[in-house]
C-alpha cells in the first residue's frame, strides 16, 4: 500500500519523529524559531524523504538494522555534515548495518533519504548491476557518476513534488509501481561499485567513542557532569574527547551537554501552562540554579528570553497527509 504525506513542523520533537526508520535526538544549535517541512512516500519497499530545515542542529541519529539507507544533501543551501564529514552537492552517504551516527547543519539546509529492506537492496542490486551491494560494517561517502547522481535527485525531487502538489497520481498502482522501479534503479547505478568512488569514511574508533558519548548523556538527564567525569567513564582522555566532539559535533564536549540541556528546558517551557509554570521551576529542573544566567544561555542560543517562550500561545503541528495516514509516516 501507497502512504504519503508533507508535515510543516515548529517544533523540533515533532519533526524528528518523522524521519522514516530512524530514532533521533535533536539539540538546535542555531538562533530563531525552529521551522522544517517534512515530506514522505512509503511505496511497497521504497520509502524516501525529504527534509528542508531553517535553523541549524545537531540530530543523533539511530537507523533501523532491517533496512539500508543512503542520503545525500539537495541543492547548494548550507552545509551538510556526517560523523564529521563535510558532505558536497553529488556525495551520498551509504550507511552502516543499524548505524547509529551524528549528522548536523549550520543553518538552512535540504537533504533526501532512500532506504529499502536490507536484503532487497542486495538482490536488486545483484540483477541490475551483477553486484551485491549491502549495508557496510562502517558507513561511507561515495561520489558516483554525475549524471548517475543528477537522475537519482530529478527522481527523488520528482516523487517528493508529487505528494506535495499531486498526491492522486501515486496513489494509482501503476504508477507507483513505475516510480519504485525507476528509484530502485538510479538508486543501485549510484551505489554499484564499479561506478561509485569511495571518498571517505569516519574513523570507526573515533565513531565508537561518540556512541559511547551519546549513551552516557542519556542516563544523565538533565546532569552537567564537567567533561573530564564522562571522559573517564567511558575510557577515554579528556583531549580526546575534546577532539572527537570537535570534529563530530563542531563544539566542545561541554557546550554540547549544555545546550542539550537547554533545548530540553525549551521544550518544556513549550509544553507548559503559561498559568501554572514558572520560567525558575523549569530552569532548576535542568539544573540551572542561577536564573539569571540561565535568562542570558538562553537568550544567546536561541534569540529569545525564556519567559517570551512561556508565554507564547502553544502551536499544535498539524500534519497534513494527503494520501495514507499520518500514522504511516513511521514504518
Amino acid at each position: 500500500m501507497t502512504a504519503c504525506g508533507a508535515t510543516t513542523f515548529v517544533d523540533p520533537d515533532g519533526y524528528r519523529d518523522a524521519v522514516p526508520g530512524a530514532s533521533a535526538s535533536l539539540v538546535l544549535t542555531g538562533h530563531g524559531d525552529f521551522k522544517a517541512r517534512a515530506t514522505w512516500l512509503k511505496l511497497r519497499e521504497l520509502h524516501i524523504f525529504r527534509g528542508c530545515e531553517d535553523v541549524a542542529r545537531i540530530a543523533y541519529m539511530s537507523w533501523s538494522p532491517t533496512r539500508s539507507f543512503v542520503s545525500f544533501p539537495i541543492g547548494h543551501g548550507g552545509p551538510l555534515t556526517w560523523s564529521g564529514i563535510d558532505l558536497r552537492c553529488g556525495d551520498i552517504v551509504l550507511h552502516a548495518h543499524g548505524e547509529r551516527s551524528h549528522q548536523r547543519t549550520a543553518g538552512v539546509v535540504k537533504w533526501g533519504l532512500v532506504s529499502l529492506p536490507s536484503n532487497r537492496l542486495a538482490n536488486y542490486s545483484k540483477d541490475l548491476a551483477g553486484i551485491e551491494i549491502i549495508s557496510p560494517a562502517v558507513g561511507r561517502v561515495l561520489r558516483s557518476s554525475p549524471a548517475a547522481m543528477v537522475f537519482l535527485l530529478r527522481l527523488h525531487s520528482k516523487a517528493c513534488n508529487l505528494v506535495e502538489t499531486r498526491p492522486e497520481i501515486v496513489s494509482y498502482e501503476e504508477a507507483a509501481r513505475a516510480l519504485e522501479q525507476e528509484l530502485v534503479h538510479a538508486l543501485v547505478n549510484c551505489l554499484a561499485i564499479d561506478r561509485a568512488c569511495l571518498q571517505v569514511a569516519p574513523t570507526p574508533h573515533r565513531a565508537d567513542i561518540m556512541v559511547s558519548f551519546e549513551a552516557a548523556l542519556s542516563t544523565l538527564g538533565a546532569r552537567q557532569p564537567p567533561p573530564s567525569e564522562i571522559s573517564a567513564s567511558i575510557g577515554v582522555s579528556e583531549r580526546t574527547l575534546r577532539d572527537c566532539c570537535s570534529e563530530f559535533l563542531g563544539t566542545s564536549p561541554a557546550r554540547y551537554i549544555r545546550l542539550r540541556r537547554l533545548n530540553m528546558a525549551r521544550a518544556e517551557l513549550r509544553r507548559a501552562d503559561p498559568a501554572a509554570a514558572s520560567v525558575a521551576e523549569i530552569a532548576r529542573r535542568y539544573q540551572f540554579s542561577e536564573l539569571g544566567r540561565f535568562a542570558v544561555s538562553y537568550r544567546r542560543a536561541f534569540g529569545e528570553m525564556p519567559s517570551d517562550t512561556l508565554r507564547r500561545t502553544a502551536i499544535t503541528n498539524s500534519p497534513e497527509p494527503v494520501c495514507g495516514a499520518p500514522n504511516l509516516l513511521r514504518p
